[in-house]
């Protein structure tokens, strides 16, 4: 376990704080979640590569560099209640869980989000909780929410996604054809739900966002 620690130590050097990611308790969530344990045995040697890998169900778990530009677009100081979409191998879920007060996840495939339950409480969060269903309709029951993730391609911002953020909430996903997108950051400025801020955080490659306010299959 310790060439573990080596590694993720200098992967968040080396990967997401010399590309300008500065929150504090992004790069100390980083470096203390272990993130060989959300991925398959076989691929643990490559956990902490500079590249996203398949996690089954032709899913992905991302590059490390862009979890952790999400995770900072979404400004957490430790009160908030979270949404993602998408949970899928969990390790997200773990950042946000170390960050914010409650985080609800949703993921479409009952097999990933099984997966990801078992190894978020082996690690004690038990501050996620995990629905499956489709993620593009959001948790309205819980809503407002004071930051949402969304880790998938959506072809446009769902409404109903702002509809469900807080007033100063912040939604952070990746918007464009299913080949390429821009990273949004989107901030809710006031009961107006056309009263938004946006911001291009940068180019990526998302798997689709399927689902009724997504991509149709």
């Amino acid at each position: 376990m310790d060439r573990y620690i080596k590694q993720r130590l200098r992967m968040v050097d080396s990967q997401i704080r010399s590309r300008g990611i500065k929150d504090q308790r992004v790069l100390k969530a980083m470096e203390k979640i272990p993130r060989q344990i959300f991925v398959d045995e076989g691929l643990m040697d490559q956990a902490y590569h500079d590249n996203p890998l398949p996690i089954g169900e032709r899913q992905t778990i991302s590059q490390p560099y862009i979890v952790a530009l999400m995770t900072e677009a979404a400004e957490l100081k430790g009160r908030e209640k979270v949404l993602e979409i998408g949970t899928g191998s969990g390790y997200q879920s773990a950042i946000l869980a170390e960050l914010a007060a409650q985080v609800f996840s949703i993921e479409r495939m009952a097999s990933l989000a099984a997966q990801a339950r078992k190894v978020l409480d082996s690690l004690n969060y038990y501050n996620v909780a995990i629905r499956v269903g489709d993620g593009t309709y959001g948790w309205k029951e819980e809503s407002p929410f004071d930051a949402i993730i969304v880790t998938a391609g959506a072809p446009v911002i769902p409404q109903i996604l702002i509809e469900q953020l807080a007033v100063g909430g912040r939604l952070v996903l990746p918007v464009g054809s299913r080949s390429t997108q821009d990273l949004i950051k989107l901030v809710r400025l006031s009961e107006d739900l056309d009263d938004v801020k946006k911001e291009a955080l940068g180019g990526c490659r998302f798997v689709d966002l399927v689902g009724e306010h997504g991509w149709k299959s």
